[in-house]
C-alpha cells in the first residue's frame, strides 16, 4: 500500500506483475518470485501475464528445470497455459538445446486440446532440431505442420536450409529453396545468406557469388555480413583480386564496409604473405572513418612475422599501444614465437617476463612456445628449468609441454630424463599420445638404445597407437641381431602398411580381391633400405599381416 499524502493507492495484479517483470529483466529473479508471494499474502489472483513473467525469467536466467517444475505446479493447481505459456517454456528448452523435452510439451499441448500450437512453435522445434543436426526428424516435423494447415512461412523454410547446408546436403538445401518459390515464400536476406555462408565455407564461391548474383536480381540487397561473407570465401582461397572486387562493389552499391570487412581482406593479404597490400589497407581505414582493433593489429603483426619482418612487427605493436590498444595473448605469443623461430632467444626470454609481468597467470601455450624454442635452439638446460617451474605458476602443463621437452631431451642425448619425464606424464593428468611415444621412440633409435626403443614400441603398440613415417623408416634400417621373432613380427605389423602405401610404384594384379604379397610389388631402390630379415618376413607374411 503506498501513501501519496492523503491519497492511499492499493497495489493491484497489473502493478505488481509490472514490478515483477522488472525484477526478471534485472536478472532477479529471486525478488520477482517474493513479488508473487506478496500477490499470494494480499489474497490476489495472479494472472496469466503474471505466471508467464515469471516462467519467460526464469527461462531467460538460465533455470529451465525451475521454469518446468513452476509450470507443473501452476498446472496441477488448475492454472491454464494459455498458447504465449507454452511457446515461452518451449523455447527456453530449445535454447538450452532440450529438444525432446520441448517435443513432449508440444505433445502435451496437443493432448489438452484447450490451445493449439501455431507457426512459432513448430519453427522453435525445427530449429532447435536443425541445430542439433537431427535434420530428418525436422522435416517430419515440418511435413506433420504442414498435414496441420499450418502454412509453413521464411523462418521454418530458412531454419531447415541451414541444417540441409551444416550437413553438406546441396541437393535438400536446393530443393527446399525451390519449393518455398513455389509456394510463393519469398527467400529474405537471411535465407540467402546462410546459403552464401555455407557455399563459401565449403570453398563453392563461384556457387556463392550466384546467390549473391540472385539476390540482386530478385530485389533483396546483401547487406555487409552477405559481402563479408563471399570475401572471406575468396580469401580462404588466396584469391585476393577477387576479394578486393567484392569491396569496390558493395561500395559501388552504397553499402559501407565495416572493420570486419577490412580486417578479413587484411588477413587474406596477410596469409597470402601480401603484407604491403594488407599495410595499405589499414592505413585507408580512418580515412573511411573505421578504427583497427586489436585483432587488425594481430593480423598484421602475425603477418609480418610470417614474412620474416620482426623490427616492423615491433614498430606495429608500439603503435598499437600508443593508440590506446593494450596488447593481449595472441599478440604477444605471435612475435614471442617469431623470435624463437629466428633463434633471438635471448629477445624472446626479454619478451617473456614482459608478458609474465602482464599477464600473471600465463596460458600454457605462451610456455609451449618459449619450451620448443630454447630446445630447438640447444639451450635444453634453460628449457627444462622453465618447464618444470610451470605447475609452481598456477599453470599446468599439457600433453604438447610434455612432448616438446622429451623431444628437446631426446636430441640432446638426455635419454634417462627422458625417460623420467614419460614416467611422470601421470602425475600431471594424462597418458601419453601417439606424438608421444613416436618422438621417444625415435630418440632412443637415433641413440642406438634399441632395446629401450623396443620397450616403448610394444607399449605403443599395446595401447592401439600408429608409427609415423619417420619411425617407421628408421625402424626399416635396423639390423634383425639380437631380435626374436616376436619383435620382427611386430615390427612387420607396423611397417608393411608404410611398404604398400608409401613405397610401391606399381602393383600390376590382375584381380582386385587377390590378396597382395611382396613380389608382386616393383620397389626398386627401397628394397636396399630394408634389412633382409625383415624384408622375408615380410615377403613371406604380407597377405597374412594385411587380413
Amino acid at each position: 500500500m503506498i501513501s501519496l499524502g492523503l491519497v492511499v493507492i492499493k497495489p493491484n495484479v497489473c502493478t505488481l506483475t509490472i514490478l515483477i517483470n522488472c525484477f526478471c529483466h534485472l536478472s532477479r529473479v529471486d525478488f520477482a518470485f517474493s513479488v508473487l508471494g506478496k500477490i499470494l499474502k494480499l489474497g490476489l489472483e495472479p494472472n496469466t501475464v503474471t505466471f508467464n513473467t515469471l516462467i519467460r525469467g526464469l527461462c531467460v536466467d538460465g533455470q529451465i528445470a525451475k521454469a518446468v517444475k513452476f509450470f507443473d505446479e501452476i498446472v496441477n493447481k488448475g492454472f491454464q497455459p494459455s498458447l504465449l505459456t507454452y511457446g515461452t517454456l518451449i523455447n527456453g528448452l530449445c535454447k538450452m538445446g532440450i529438444t525432446s523435452a520441448a517435443i513432449r510439451l508440444l505433445r502435451k499441448m496437443e493432448e489438452e486440446g484447450t490451445c493449439q500450437p501455431n507457426i512459432v512453435i513448430y519453427t522453435t522445434i525445427i530449429d532447435s532440431l536443425c541445430k542439433g543436426r537431427l535434420v530428418t526428424e525436422a522435416l517430419e516435423l515440418f511435413s506433420e505442420m504442414i498435414g496441420k494447415s499450418i502454412s509453413p512461412n521464411v523462418v521454418s523454410y530458412s531454419c531447415l536450409i541451414q541444417g540441409m547446408c551444416n550437413l553438406g546436403k546441396w541437393k535438400d538445401a536446393t530443393r527446399l529453396l525451390n519449393e518455398m518459390i513455389d509456394r510463393k515464400i519469398a527467400p529474405d536476406l537471411h535465407t540467402f545468406s546462410i546459403l552464401v555462408d555455407a557455399l563459401c565455407k565449403e570453398g563453392m564461391v563461384r556457387e556463392a557469388k550466384g546467390v549473391v548474383e540472385l539476390m540482386i536480381q530478385r530485389g533483396e540487397e546483401p547487406n555487409v555480413v552477405t559481402y563479408n561473407t563471399l570475401m572471406d570465401g575468396y580469401c580462404l582461397q588466396g584469391r585476393m583480386g577477387e576479394a578486393f572486387k567484392v569491396l569496390d562493389f558493395m561500395v559501388a552499391r552504397d553499402c559501407a564496409p565495416n572493420v570486419v570487412s577490412y580486417n578479413i581482406l587484411i588477413n587474406g593479404y596477410c596469409k597470402s604473405k601480401w603484407v604491403d597490400e594488407a599495410m595499405v589497407l589499414f592505413q585507408e581505414m580512418p580515412h573511411r572513418g573505421l578504427i583497427p582493433t586489436i585483432a587488425t593489429y594481430n593480423t598484421l603483426i602475425k603477418g609480418l612475422c610470417l614474412v620474416g619482418r620482426l623490427q616492423n612487427a615491433k614498430g606495429l605493436l608500439n603503435e598499437m599501444q600508443a593508440n590506446g590498444h593494450i596488447p593481449n595473448l595472441i599478440t604477444y605469443n605471435t612475435l614471442l614465437e617469431c623470435l624463437c623461430k629466428n633463434q633471438r632467444l635471448e629477445e624472446a626470454i626479454a619478451l617473456f617476463q614482459v608478458i609474465k609481468d602482464c599477464s600473471p597467470n600465463l596460458d600454457i601455450s605462451t610456455y609451449n612456445i618459449l619450451i620448443d624454442g630454447l630446445c630447438k635452439g640447444g639451450k635444453v638446460k634453460t628449457a627444462r628449468e622453465l618447464f618444470y617451474t610451470v605447475s609452481t605458476k598456477g599453470t599446468q602443463p599439457d600433453i604438447i609441454t610434455c612432448s616438446i621437452m622429451l623431444n628437446g631431451l631426446c636430441k640432446e642425448g638426455l635419454l634417462s630424463d627422458a625417460d623420467e619425464l614419460f614416467q611422470e606424464m601421470e602425475k600431471y593428468g594424462f597418458s601419453p599420445d601417439c606424438c608421444t611415444y613416436n618422438i621417444t621412440i625415435q630418440g632412443f633409435l637415433h641413440h642406438n638404445e634399441i632395446s629401450r626403443a623396443m620397450a616403448y614400441l610394444s607399449q605403443m603398440v599395446e595401447r592401439g597407437f600408429s608409427a609415423d613415417a619417420s619411425t617407421v623408416t628408421m625402424l626399416m634400417h635396423l639390423s634383425d641381431d639380437g631380435f626374436d621373432q616376436s619383435f620382427l613380427e611386430m615390427i612387420c605389423k607396423i611397417t608393411a602398411p608404410y611398404v604398400r602405401e608409401r613405397l610401391c610404384f606399381e602393383v600390376p594384379c590382375k584381380q582386385p580381391d587377390q590378396s597382395m604379397c611382396l613380389d608382386q610389388i616393383r620397389l626398386g631402390p627401397y628394397q636396399q633400405v630394408v634389412h633382409t630379415s625383415l624384408w622375408n618376413l615380410l615377403n613371406s607374411g604380407f597377405s597374412r599381416v594385411n587380413q
